[in-house]
Order: C-alpha cells, then sequence, then structure tokens
C-alpha cells in the first residue's frame, strides 16, 4: 500500500514535443508528477524533467522492446510511494502529405506502429502492471481535428495519419469497454504551433490560419488538463 505522502505521476508519450512538453509543464500544477516519454530528443527529455521535477523515460513507440523494457523502468520511478494515475498519447509520426493514390504500406505502417501498435501494447502493459491492481487509470488520446466528424469531411492529402488516428480512436473504445473503471478520454486539436506544421507548404498554412487561427501547445495541454480532471 502506497505511503500517506505517496506521489501521483502522469505518463506522456512524445513527451518531448511542442504537446507533450507543455502538458509535462503543466501537469504538476494538478499535482502530478510527469513521466517524460521520448525517443530521440534526450536532452530536451531531461531538461523538461529537471524542469518539472518528472523522469525522462526512454521509449520508442515503434519498437515493441523499447516500449516493453520502459514498462519495466517505470517502476523504478514510482519507487515504492508512487502511483500512476494515467498516461497522454502524445506520440505521433508528422503526417505523410501524399494523394490516396500514393498511399503504400510503409506510410501507413509508419503511422499504425505508432499511433496503434506501439499504443495498444503500452496501454496493456501499463493496465496489466499498474491500473489494474486499484481498478483505476486515465488515458488520454490525441487525435485530430484533421479526422473531421459527421458534418465535416476529413482533409485531404493526410490519408495515412488520419486513418492511423482514426484506428487508434476504435481502439481506445475498445479498451473502454473491456475495462470499463478505466477513464479513457479523446480529444481533437486542430492545426497546433509545434514542429509538425514543418511538413506543411508555408502558403498553405497561411491560408488555413486566415480562416481559423491556430491554437498552441499551451492552450491544447490546457484541454487535457480539464479532461483529467472531468
Amino acid at each position: 500500500m502506497a505511503s500517506l505522502n505517496y506521489k501521483e505521476f502522469a505518463l506522456v508519450t512524445g513527451g518531448s514535443g511542442g504537446i507533450g512538453s507543455a502538458l509535462c509543464r503543466v501537469l504538476p500544477s494538478i499535482g502530478l508528477t510527469p513521466l517524460i516519454g521520448f525517443n530521440s530528443n534526450v536532452n530536451i527529455a531531461k531538461s523538461l524533467a529537471k524542469e518539472c521535477g518528472g523522469f525522462a523515460v526512454k521509449m520508442d513507440m515503434s519498437d515493441n522492446g523499447s516500449i516493453l523494457a520502459a514498462i519495466e523502468n517505470i517502476s523504478t520511478y514510482l519507487d515504492n510511494d508512487g502511483v500512476l494515475k494515467g498516461v497522454i498519447l502524445a506520440a505521433s509520426p508528422a503526417p505523410d502529405l501524399v494523394p490516396f493514390r500514393n498511399l503504400n504500406s510503409d506510410l501507413l505502417e509508419n503511422q499504425f506502429r505508432v499511433n496503434v501498435v506501439g499504443s495498444q501494447l503500452l496501454l496493456a502493459g501499463l493496465i496489466k502492471n499498474f491500473f489494474k491492481k486499484d481498478k483505476s487509470g486515465i488515458i488520454i488520446g490525441i487525435l485530430s481535428e484533421a479526422m473531421g466528424n459527421e458534418n465535416q469531411p476529413p482533409t485531404s492529402g493526410m490519408g495515412a495519419y488520419i486513418i492511423a488516428k482514426s484506428a487508434m480512436k476504435e481502439m481506445l473504445r475498445v479498451c473502454s469497454t473491456e475495462y470499463s473503471w478505466l477513464k479513457v478520454r479523446t480529444i481533437s486539436p486542430g492545426f497546433t504551433k509545434t514542429k509538425m506544421l514543418d511538413v506543411f507548404d508555408p502558403r498553405y498554412l497561411e491560408l488555413a490560419q486566415s480562416e481559423k487561427q491556430f491554437s498552441t501547445p499551451q492552450e491544447v495541454a490546457e484541454l487535457i488538463i480539464k479532461e483529467i480532471m472531468s
């Protein structure tokens, strides 16, 4: 049993990215110590961990071995008086801007490995090793406004990304159904001012921003905090 002075942690995949790092900075304000999942940005992750009082966790979401090793390592960060309260799935490859007819298995697999396969493996491990014990846990999936809805078609030219995000949404629905005691939520931000925008033509971004103001990572982080607290 955790001590009276136990800490509550939240894991953020893609924690060294734009939205992920903004979220890690605000998690302490609601009493959660961030576990900053990173792949290659080790210096950013370690600096962020020092700033936020959290821990950098090596986690390549496209590699099963890396994910399984990270799950084991999380226990060492929690020690004997920590509780993993939830996970935010913020890691994702940038969209590949190609028309539907040019999609191929490599592009689809690149998106699915992180958004679906890696995320499912991670969630399965967290449920087994942390959440199931107290039948409690929070899962937040970051989707995309580009997926569209019943009144809006998906954005063209981002097929692999949108297909994978849609599959993530359904994967989370299955998870929520089988583990009804989990709090599973998703958010679907629009264009956000991160390095992911670098794949787009500046002229396209200028036109898009003239129609709708882009979000900041901090604004998206606040939306995630609201879902955690709801």
